[in-house]
């Protein structure tokens, strides 16, 4: 799908405040409600629009810890051992994010705790035990210089 100007921004606004009413959107837009559902709706339902969701901060919900955890698993080749880590890390709440990468390890992980006894806890009991994991390696967040959900859109 190709995306109009307008689709981009009804995007753009929807990406700094998703629970806006549809006329609301449509005000902003400069569209009558009616054509402005109908693009919503076409958005969502090609996937271009994923899902909607509410982004908490993470400090005052009590998980004071952020990681970026690089874990490699040497059988990437091995689809089975991958699919295992996959499930895994599917399953374990304190994952936020899962990529597989290119370079020295195969994995990135976000992964969130509320303090360094609790994280420590988690290295040693889940992440080090995750499917095929060989080596790990930890960055700890110390402040978000930018932390954004929203995409550029031209």
């Amino acid at each position: 799908m190709t995306l109009s100007a307008s689709d981009k921004k009804i995007l753009r606004i929807l990406q700094a405040d998703g629970r806006l009413s549809n006329v609301a959107l449509a005000e902003k837009i400069g569209m009558s409600p009616s054509p402005c559902l109908r693009r919503l709706k076409q958005l969502e339902e090609t996937g271009i629009i994923s899902r909607y969701t509410a982004i908490l901060n993470r400090e005052k919900v009590g998980l004071g810890i952020m990681a970026f955890v690089e874990v490699k698993v040497p059988q990437i080749a091995d689809t089975s051992v991958v699919a295992l880590f996959k499930e895994a890390v599917r399953n374990e709440p304190s994952i936020t994010e899962c990529y597989i990468t290119a370079g020295q390890f195969d994995f990135i992980l976000t992964v969130v705790a509320q303090d360094m006894t609790s994280y420590a806890v988690l290295a040693q009991t889940v992440l080090l035990k995750l499917p095929g994991v060989q080596d790990m390696r930890s960055s700890f967040v110390l402040e978000a210089i930018k932390d954004k959900a929203d995409l550029p859109l031209a």
